[in-house]
């Protein structure tokens, strides 16, 4: 009888503590993950590269389509815009713009970005404090949503109305108290202390604006459902004012964005998927609010979502690999990673989940995870429990779909390939890794520096 030889694991000491939980929280229970979406990591990792990002459109499907359903059968007419800044690669954008979403822009680049992807201009929202002239006049041609952050940015938009033969369609951005602090009052108008209104008196006032909505996004990672239901309930006020006193009715209320993934929240006592509100119960606190308040049947505003992160987070994966293991001064284990903060932004704010790629030793510790940047805040996990690695063993990070291939740099290394997994199983390479001559191709060397003679 042939048994098969068991790999060899070298004698260790390792230091045990009483109690339940250290001050990171309790130890955490881990199995591999071999496979996303029935495609093997291991040979995603051979054929594209370690690290890369990987993003399953099936997810993303889902995702967008209860989203819709926890909506939809609560509320008569709801359309998404999908959010732009959370992942812009074009792939990921179609995906939603497939199921329906029109497209939310925070920038001209971004609006550029949206009718290049087919986008009909008039369903594109243009929100932000950032519109260059040229970006509002092609939003105008286009018919697009422009959605006003300031009063120097109406009275521009007022003047350049003079060069125009048509009425942009323009909505304004409301910020309010709704019970969750720091009051997210940076962008748009404020509602108690009277900008708003005094906002849309300017605008009807000036007879060269077409006020059509009313937006508000009122934090990020929100876990307060009953912050929405005051917003929502703040805006349908406005909404009523404009009807009964400037005889403008309102077609939209946009309540942005903010929806928090299941992500664990850096410092949080609890898993996020233990504390994060569904997006049912969103749906629920904005919705029944709306149609508390008292709008007839044929007269009920559009509801407008951006949402973002919910929708993709869990859809994206980051395959890697350990480059090597040592002691710090503390007796701490150390693991260092081949991808760090400069490709995984979110890991300043999260606490990720990471999963080994392949079968594991049984013995497992707690660590600190490190990237290969030269800096010391590069840390991906202050302390996580995991099974000892090796070097070039694979890991995976779950739930990196939202904002880290948008707010990712070019800091020391490149960018890598991001490959995603259609519903049949088969990936596609959606955006290439960066090579140098990529990252020279907008530099511009004197002719005086072009020689070094060392």
């Amino acid at each position: 009888m042939i048994t098969q030889k068991l790999i060899y694991e070298r004698p260790f000491i390792k230091k045990m503590n009483a109690g339940l939980m250290n001050k990171f929280g309790t130890r955490t229970e881990f199995q591999a993950l071999k496979y996303i979406d029935g495609v093997s990591v291991k040979s995603l990792l051979a054929e594209y590269g370690s690290p890369v990002f990987v993003l399953s459109e099936k997810q993303i499907r889902r995702n967008y389509q209860n989203a819709v359903r926890s909506f939809k059968t609560r509320y008569p007419k709801v359309q998404f815009a999908w959010s732009y800044k959370t992942n812009y690669i074009n792939a990921v954008c179609n995906v939603f713009h497939q199921e329906g979403s029109w497209a939310e822009v925070v920038s001209g680049f971004e609006y550029r970005k949206a009718l290049g992807n087919g986008v009909p201009g008039n369903k594109i929202i243009f929100n932000g404090p950032d519109k260059h002239p040229e970006d509002i006049l092609l939003a105008i041609k286009n018919d697009s949503l422009l959605h006003i952050d300031h009063f120097d940015e109406l009275y521009s938009l007022i003047e350049l109305c003079d060069t125009q033969d048509k009425k942009p369609r323009v909505a304004i951005r409301v910020n309010m108290d709704t019970g969750v602090y720091p009051i997210w009052d940076r962008f748009g108008f404020n509602y108690e202390n009277g900008q708003a209104w005094n906002a849309i008196t300017k605008i009807i006032g000036s007879g060269k604006l077409k006020l059509v909505g009313l937006h508000c996004h009122i934090g990020t990672y929100m876990l307060a459902t009953s912050a929405y239901a005051i917003a929502a309930s703040k805006l349908c006020e406005l909404a009523t004012n404009c009807k009964n006193q400037l005889h403008t009715p309102i077609q939209y209320l946009d309540l942005g964005g903010g929806f928090p993934s299941t992500n664990t929240l850096r410092g949080a006592y609890l898993p996020g998927v233990d504390t994060v509100p569904s997006v049912d119960d969103f749906a629920e606190a904005i919705t029944s609010t709306i149609l508390a308040h008292g709008f007839k049947q044929d007269e009920l505003p559009l509801l407008i979502l951006e949402s973002g992160r919910v929708l993709i987070d869990d859809a994206g994966y980051l395959l890697g690999t350990v480059l090597a293991n040592k002691r710090l001064s503390d007796g701490r284990r150390a693991t260092i990673m081949d991808f760090g903060v400069n490709i995984l932004f979110t890991a300043f704010w999260y606490e990720h989940k990471i999963s080994p790629a392949q079968d594991f030793t049984h013995h497992s510790e707690d660590m600190v995870l490190y990237g290969p940047l030269c800096m010391n805040i590069d840390v991906v996990r202050e302390s996580v429990n995991l099974p000892l690695l090796n070097r070039g063993d694979n890991v995976v990070v779950h739930k990196v779909g939202a904002y880290n291939m948008t707010q990712w740099m070019q800091f020391i290394s490149m960018r890598p390939n991001v490959v995603m997994i259609d519903e049949k199983g088969n990936p596609h390479l959606i955006r290439k890794a960066e090579t140098l001559g990529y990252l020279e191709m907008q530099e511009e060397t004197p002719t005086h520096l072009k020689s070094i003679n060392l």
